[in-house]
């Protein structure tokens, strides 16, 4: 499992560090993680279904500040790992991953508000005295150092938990298992209420309703309720302009119909 538990690892260092060095680009997310560790492991389907599922059950976190709720690179990563080379079923692999992103967020959080406050006078004292040099190698080098740790999160995981995870599997009884698999499939509600609590307005509930009934009732695909999602944006968006234009020209044409009672005179006997 070594180099399974190395594939892990260097999983969780490309998507995590390379998104901040890459200026926030998402890679951090569950599709994407999914995705790179499936290629690493040789399965890129089982990632990127794994991905997808846990896209949507993260979908609504957000870190705030020091304070994070959840570390979904570590817990996709490891779920994903267990689902290739455990055989775990995918919704019972997707429910271990939101105890692992809450037990990997405490460890990042440690990390963010205290361990790396450490390098904090180094820094100070390196801008005091405008060393360049020294202020980029403790940037680089603190990068390096503290997605290793998290990394190392994932190496760890894997390294010490694969056995018993087999093991754990091997004599679940096929009830509980049935259950995790249920619990595996409502986690992605558990997202998007999270979501919609951060975006939920009245105007939107018409907007909410509608892709409900297209969804539960019509049993359109996501893709296509996506697609009629865009269609509604591009015409409102084309009646907001128009409504716009009109507002404008109406200003502009009052304002140029308007005289002063000198000028009405002057034109009254011109």
């Amino acid at each position: 499992m070594l180099i399974e538990a190395t594939l892990a690892a260097l999983a969780v260092f490309i998507c995590f560090a390379g998104n901040y060095l890459t200026g926030q680009s998402m890679m951090e997310r569950p599709l994407v993680v999914g995705l790179v560790t499936g290629i690493l492991m040789g399965d890129m389907r089982t990632g990127v279904l794994m991905g997808a599922s846990l896209e949507a059950i993260f979908l609504g976190n957000v870190n705030i500040g020091g304070v994070i709720a959840a570390e979904p690179v570590t817990a996709t990563t490891l779920a994903t790992t267990f689902a290739i080379i455990s055989n775990i079923e995918q919704n019972a692999a997707m429910t271990l991953a939101v105890p692992i992103g809450m037990l990997a967020a405490f460890v990042v959080m440690f990390l963010k508000n205290v361990f790396m406050n450490i390098f904090a006078p180094f820094l100070d004292k390196a801008a005091r005295e405008d060393n360049q040099k020294m202020i980029v190698g403790l940037h680089y080098g603190t990068w390096i150092i503290y997605y290793l740790i998290i990394a190392s999160i994932a190496f760890i995981g894997i390294l010490a938990g694969s056995g018993p995870v087999n093991t754990f599997v091997e004599n679940i009884p096929e009830r509980l298992m049935n259950g995790l698999s249920a619990a595996g499939g409502l986690l992605p509600a558990v997202g998007f209420a999270m979501l919609m609590k951060l975006l939920w307005d009245n105007k939107l509930a018409v907007f909410y309703i509608l892709g409900f009934v297209l969804t539960a009732y019509l049993e359109l695909p996501a893709v296509a309720v996506a697609v009629i999602g865009v269609v509604i944006c591009v015409v409102s968006a084309q009646r907001d302009l128009q409504m716009r234009d009109i507002s404008t020209n109406g200003n502009n044409n009052h304002a140029a119909g308007t005289m002063t009672k000198e000028e009405e005179e002057d034109d009254f006997f011109a």
